[in-house]
């Protein structure tokens, strides 16, 4: 993939911890030199930072959307609704605001990745098959072929924690991803949504506590 970002202690972070995922990432530092790099090949993903010295990262985003259908990610601390719905608009496939985890950019750029190539094997991460199935790009969830019906938190819960059956994700890892916040008080929302999932899927065990830790998706056979 291709990182654009002119701070680097910004990019250096990211490169060791997308290499230390598996992922292979190339930086460069201004806009020009991104727009170079596409014409000779495609990357997987792009993440662009808009702050660049010598262009605005949404005039970067527009040409290279025009050059290419490569997956865009904005990474930037521009957080206001106005940057990221002209981001949208001018080609970026997701807008991640700075500071942000690893784990969430890592998923983020599974979720772009996987949509880009109608799910086949992507960044060593491969669709599954399974009782419980989880589509992001409908937003659709089905047990047993039936749709199970979920509030958008709901999904994005699910889907956050399906992603990686067995892991165990922190409760403060699950609300700063889910609903975007850092959270230091009490995570009775959190529980409420797991309970409410439990219910609609007929069975607990889908989403198991983890003591003092937080919460694991496990896929149920029977």
């Amino acid at each position: 993939m291709l990182l654009v970002e002119d701070d680097e202690s910004i990019a250096d972070s990211v490169v060791v911890g997308l290499t230390g995922a598996g992922m292979e990432v190339a930086h460069v530092s201004t806009g020009r030199a991104a727009l170079d790099a596409i014409s000779l090949g495609a990357p997987d993903v792009v993440l662009l930072d808009l702050g660049l010295p010598d262009m605005d990262g949404l005039d970067l985003c527009k040409a290279l959307r025009a050059l290419s259908l490569v997956p865009i990610i904005i990474v930037s601390a521009r957080g206001d609704e106005l940057d990221r719905v002209l981001g949208l608009e001018l080609g970026a496939d997701d807008y991640v605001v700075k500071p942000f985890s690893l784990r969430e950019l890592t998923a983020r750029i599974k979720a772009v990745t996987r949509r880009s190539l109608g799910d086949a094997d992507v960044l060593g991460f491969m669709p599954r098959d399974g009782r419980l199935v989880v589509d992001e790009r409908t937003r659709i969830v089905t047990l047993d072929g039936t749709t199970i019906d979920l509030t958008t938190k709901e999904f994005d819960l699910l889907a956050y924690l399906w992603s990686e059956p067995g892991t165990v994700f922190r409760r403060s890892d699950i609300l700063e991803h889910v609903w975007d916040i850092n959270w230091y008080g009490t995570t009775k929302t959190l529980d409420a949504h797991i309970a409410a999932i439990r219910k609609k899927l007929g069975n607990p065990d889908w989403i198991q506590a983890v003591r003092g830790v937080g919460f694991k998706f496990v896929e149920l056979t029977v």
